[in-house]
Order: structure tokens, then sequence, then C-alpha cells
């Protein structure tokens, strides 16, 4: 039998650079940093292929600059998104983090 599939929003196969920075808590001092690319995306969530993974719960704030033009040809623009988001899961080939509602589009 064939699961069936429990995602809300379509995703894309898409590989988007993004900049990962985890949040700084009071049990860590500083952030990490990492420059990732994406396997897929959807408006929910994305899956990032990496070999350094970070715990389950972790908080990260992800940051993508996109060419509006080669995505939807529609101007020369690009815009810049920032993100916070929970990684929900690892495994060997990378992590899934789900984003929080709260993220901005601003052109650049």
């Amino acid at each position: 039998m064939e699961a069936q599939e429990q995602r809300k929003c379509e995703r894309f196969d898409l590989n988007i650079p993004a900049k990962l920075e985890t949040m700084v808590s009071e049990q860590t001092k500083d952030s990490e940093i990492l420059n990732l690319l994406t396997k897929d995306i959807c408006a929910g969530g994305a899956f990032f292929h990496t070999a350094q993974t970070l715990p389950e719960g972790t908080e990260v704030k992800i940051d993508f600059v996109l060419d509006i033009n080669k995505l939807k040809k529609l101007t020369e623009n690009r815009a810049y998104i920032k993100i916070k988001g929970t990684v929900l899961r690892s495994d060997s080939e990378g992590m899934a983090i789900c984003f929080h509602k709260n993220y901005k589009i601003t052109p650049i």
C-alpha cells in the first residue's frame, strides 16, 4: 500500500542558496552559520542538503537571495527573503526546516 502524502503545501524541486544562522540562546552563546542549498522548498518549509545537520528543535534564521528574473522573468530585480524556522528532522542527506509564519520579502 502506498503511503498517503501528509504535506499541505506543494513542494518545488529548487536548489536555492541560503545562509542559515542558529539563534543565540542562553545555553549557546555563539551562533553557527551554514551556507547551504535547498533540495526542495514550499511555503511552509524546506529541505537542505548537508552533512553537518543541526539538532531537532534548533531555531534558525534563514536568508535567501532570489534572482526574480531567473524565476519568473518579471524584472531584473532581486528579492531578499528573511525567515526564521525550526529544524524538524535530520538524516544522512540533510535536514528539514519548518518556516515560522512571520517572514519578510524585500526588493534589493
